[in-house]
């Protein structure tokens, strides 16, 4: 049985907003880690993923997993009758066809019930490989939203470039053309240097410090560590293409069981290591809202030059995330498919867009 409780319905609200136009069906994954979504366009060049984890919701129970086929457009019309601060939960029997929401208002003596039926969608398990980006930049999610839609008006793609110089979007119409650069500064380094990272850098700092004391510290240390190392490796989900058509390919779910070889003692350890990178990202979007009326400017991290093209159609489209974030992150490498990725307080959504190949 499934039962999940969101204090405030906007948080489902906003993410059904921007997946809808891409994804019509899809499949919510429930286990006892979370709430997990992952799904192509029907054209195959861009991906969705999403992941709502336990410690979002006020309570969460699911005793074994649960998929739940929904049609995204008439979840989003039930949703609609929710209000964005009102308490939402979710409900479903193991092997029932009826998802159940009920929406109790926080200041008020109202509680509204909705009953939705479930599909029942056949759909492969998708794997998306580690992959070690050449560039990453973070920015504004207004930044980037306001590049994509101006530029939409222009052409119908663009180019993204990485260099010493910043990161450049180009894109060419058939009557004007755009070309916006962004350059870094040393307080946008500041201020995203720990946004969408992991907790190694906390980990080596505890190891620092233990390793002056006693060796019993020490040995507990590592193994703190290794729990963890299973963690993160889930976490670091990157798309990889070696083809041009970045074509995303289905994988068996064994992968997926070998990382939940001990669910007890991951799901023990998880919350701590998630607050930590929530207070992380939390701070880098506060302070970017702090300084220059909200503009955070934009981090830089390349290790070679990138250039790659990309609808602006897709874009424009992951860029209504930016309701769930204030901060949005570009991962790219060449030949490889785009990673767009918002974190926000209850987990995070990653958009993989297959790059254009030749003159389009």
């Amino acid at each position: 049985m499934l039962e999940a409780t969101l204090n405030e319905a906007a948080t489902l609200k906003r993410l059904l907003d921007a997946v809808k136009e891409l994804v019509q069906d899809a499949n919510f994954e429930c286990n006892e880690e979370g709430i997990n979504l992952q799904a192509m366009d029907n054209s195959h060049v861009a991906l969705v993923s999403v992941k709502l984890h336990t410690e979002g919701f006020s309570s969460y129970r699911c005793d074994r997993p649960i998929p739940l086929g929904v049609n995204l457009g008439s979840l989003t019309k039930v949703l609609k009758c929710a209000k964005d601060d009102d308490k939402c939960t979710l409900k479903a029997t193991d092997n029932g066809d009826i998802l159940s929401l009920k929406y109790e208002a926080h200041h008020a003596d109202r509680v509204a019930e909705y009953d939705m039926k479930l599909m029942d969608i056949d759909a492969d398990s998708l794997g998306i490989p580690d992959t070690d980006y050449d560039a990453r930049i973070t920015m504004m999610a207004t930044e980037f939203a306001r590049i994509v839609r101006d530029l939409s008006t222009l052409g119908e793609s663009v180019r993204i470039e990485v260099s010493k110089e910043g990161v450049r979007f180009l894109s060419d119409g058939e009557a004007a053309q755009g070309n916006i650069l962004l350059k870094q500064t040393d307080s946008a380094r500041a201020r995203y240097e720990h946004y969408g990272k992991d907790d190694d850098d906390d980990d080596d700092d505890v190891k620092e410090e233990d390793d002056a004391e006693k060796p019993k510290k020490t040995k507990k240390v590592k193994k703190v560590k290794k729990e963890e190392g299973v963690e993160e490796d889930g976490d670091e989900e990157m798309a990889n293409g070696d083809e041009a058509e970045a074509e995303f390919q289905a994988r068996s779910g064994d992968e997926g069981e070998d990382e939940v070889s001990d669910s007890e003692k991951k799901k023990r350890k998880r919350p701590a290591a998630s607050s930590s990178a929530k207070k992380k990202a939390k701070k880098a979007v506060e302070s970017s809202s702090d300084s220059s009326g909200g503009s955070g400017g934009v981090h830089i991290e390349m290790s070679q030059h990138v250039s790659l093209t990309f609808s602006l159609k897709y874009l424009v489209n992951f860029s209504k995330s930016g309701s769930l974030s204030d901060t949005v992150q570009l991962m790219l490498k060449n030949d490889v498919p785009l990673l767009v990725s918002y974190t926000f307080g209850q987990g995070y959504i990653r958009y993989y867009l297959a790059p254009k190949i030749g003159d389009e």
